[in-house]
């Protein structure tokens, strides 16, 4: 059996999976957040959301598809399990590391440009 295979068709839609919901939540959330930024300028808020949204994507796609070259040759299931953690443990924290960057860079610009 080819693990490699299976692995990288659980892991694609794992993985998407992730992206899409953190990617929904964050954009719903976001735009909550941006607007109490700028309260008065609602458009240009859902323009900075939407510009997110539209990187955050591209990031991680990008991401999951340079992990996918990078992986080793499976050859048990127990190997695939570790392989896939480890690879998912990977994207979620650079996912969290990259969510947490946009509101520090986010809330520091945006009160320099008020003042």
């Amino acid at each position: 059996m080819d693990y490699n295979i299976l692995g990288y068709g659980i892991f694609i839609t794992v993985i998407t999976c992730i992206i899409v919901i953190v990617g929904k939540i964050c954009y719903r959330n976001g735009n909550i957040f941006v607007a109490s930024l700028i309260p008065d300028h609602l458009d240009l808020c859902q323009q900075i959301n939407k510009s997110l949204l539209v990187s955050y994507y591209l990031v991680n796609i990008g991401y999951a598809a340079i992990t996918l070259v990078g992986w080793e040759t499976v050859v048990s299931s127990q190997q695939l399990i570790e392989v896939m953690a480890i690879k998912i443990a990977t994207i979620v924290c650079i996912l969290s590391m990259l969510h947490y960057l946009n509101i520090y860079l986010l809330t520091n610009t945006i009160h320099k440009l008020i003042k």
